[in-house]
């Protein structure tokens, strides 16, 4: 954990300790949360919607710290998967689970919940993996060591046939410090080359404008 120059403004990286699950939750409480952008992500949209790519329309996803829920919420409306998301701050988490009630006031039929564990533990059974999992400023918040875990925890996790989608995002100039940690698309290559298969790898069309020339949109798919 670093500490703010006299005239920088608060960032994640102040606040969050590696060791510490607990700070991101100070993190959400203070709201210094630049990930959370009010609204499902354009470049998801334009994953699930304009790609070509065709995603399952029943089955279950997975959205690994999923924060306020926007994402979450948009794959459950437009896929009809049944939607989980996983999240360790409890503000982020009152939240995800506002909207996610609020969509089903208007839709009952969406399926979506959220579940407080920690993605590196998390253990379903065979039966219950998923036919997609999103992954959207998670991998740039664990710390590097962590990578070949979340890897590994991917292939365990996406059945085979089954999607990963993934917003790079930030890529900003190399720092040693985070999160949000340097990444770039290599950095998932690395790890996801063995077990899945690289459908997708572009500049988004339309970015948020906190995205814009940051990110890039890579959907992967599970081998058999």
């Amino acid at each position: 954990m670093s500490q703010p120059g006299p005239d920088q403004p608060l960032q994640p990286k102040h606040i969050v300790k590696p060791d510490d699950q607990s700070t991101w939750e100070t993190a959400w409480q203070k709201g210094v949360t630049p990930w959370d952008a009010g609204e499902a992500q354009p470049s998801l949209k334009e994953a699930v919607e304009k790609s070509g790519l065709e995603f399952p329309k029943t089955g279950r996803a997975l959205v690994p710290g999923c924060g306020s829920g926007y994402d979450l919420t948009y794959i459950a409306q437009a896929t009809g998967l049944s939607v989980l998301g996983l999240e360790i701050a409890e503000t982020a988490l009152k939240r995800a689970n506002k909207l996610i009630d609020e969509a089903k006031s208007v839709n009952p039929k969406i399926s979506a919940s959220i579940s407080n564990q920690d993605f590196f533990t998390f253990d379903p059974p065979e039966n219950e993996r998923f036919d997609l999992v999103y992954d959207h400023t998670f991998f740039c918040a664990i710390p590097p060591s962590t990578r070949k875990a979340w890897g590994s925890q991917m292939s365990k996790l996406v059945k085979p046939g089954g999607h990963l989608i993934v917003i790079v995002f930030p890529m900003l100039s190399y720092t040693p410090d985070g999160p949000p940690y340097y990444i770039r698309p290599e950095h998932y290559e690395e790890l996801l080359s063995d077990n899945f298969e690289k459908l997708l790898d572009k500049i988004p069309e339309v970015s948020s404008p906190s995205h814009v020339d940051k990110e890039r949109l890579v959907v992967w798919r599970r081998r058999a």
